[in-house]
């Protein structure tokens, strides 16, 4: 597996990849054009030339980015793909300067097993203010807030170094 930046013509398989969470209301919806123009933060995971998942990191202000649409193809889960997806995305903000990583999510375990914690969305006004406010899902909110705080000396070491935007695992 090989976990890379994408490039434009994998718009398409990205959105198929959430496009079942989408539809049930687990994800939030991408436009192809939000993630055409924001593709210098996203990751995929590759298998055999075929893009199996996908990462995405926001940034909300020089120390604060967020994780968010991660997404594995349902052939391909179990297999550790969203494990190596996170420690991706988290070694590409540390390189980025950001001290802390944030996420919403429904699977705290896939990000606990990375070294993430739990905390309450209401300690990252940014992310308030900017995603949960306009939100569909704020009066029903069901999802986890968790931070991975790359100040801490072992956090930081774990980390994989980021070159020339390839992991291969």
């Amino acid at each position: 597996m090989i976990v890379r930046r994408p490039i434009d013509d994998e718009v398409a398989p990205i959105l198929a990849l959430f496009e079942d969470e989408v539809r049930a209301g687990r994800m939030l919806p991408r436009t192809p054009e939000s993630i055409r123009d924001s593709l210098d933060d996203w990751l995929v995971a590759e298998i055999d030339g075929q893009v199996v998942g996908c990462v995405s990191l926001v940034f909300f202000n020089p120390t604060l980015c967020e994780i968010r649409s991660l997404a594995v193809h349902p052939s391909f889960r179990g297999n550790g793909i969203a494990v190596e997806l996170v420690r991706a995305a988290i070694t590409m903000a540390y390189d980025r300067g950001s001290q802390r990583v944030l996420t919403l999510t429904r699977a705290p375990r896939v990000f606990e097993k990375v070294g993430f914690h739990r905390d309450f969305v209401a300690n990252f006004p940014d992310k308030v203010w900017r995603d949960c406010t306009p939100c569909p899902f704020r009066m029903a909110c069901d999802e986890i807030a968790l931070i991975y705080d790359l100040m801490i000396p072992e956090h930081a070491e774990v980390l994989t170094p980021y070159r020339e935007g390839v992991f291969c695992v």
